[in-house]
């Protein structure tokens, strides 16, 4: 009752092979594997790519400086300046 019996199945892949053709559906079936496995690969890249970058000092002690730049306020023109 609502399932997909064997036979339907059968059915279905001939109508497919008959419109499509074999030639066709192999190269859509490499298509969606290449699709996979590209995917599966970009999905293990991106979980590599999120582990801790060390900080070398020098990278440190530059961010400092320019968040201490950043928080100074920025002087305003005196009348001798306009």
């Amino acid at each position: 009752m609502g399932g997909i019996s064997v036979t339907q199945l059968l059915i279905l892949l001939v109508i497919v092979m008959l419109v499509f053709g074999t030639k066709r559906l192999r190269n859509i079936g490499s298509d969606l594997g290449s699709a996979v496995k590209g995917f599966r690969k970009g999905i293990e890249d991106d979980t590599a790519d999120k582990e801790p970058e060390k900080i070398t000092t020098e990278e440190s002690q530059s961010a400092a400086s320019q968040s201490k730049e950043e928080k100074e306020p920025a002087k305003s023109p005196t009348n001798k300046d306009v």
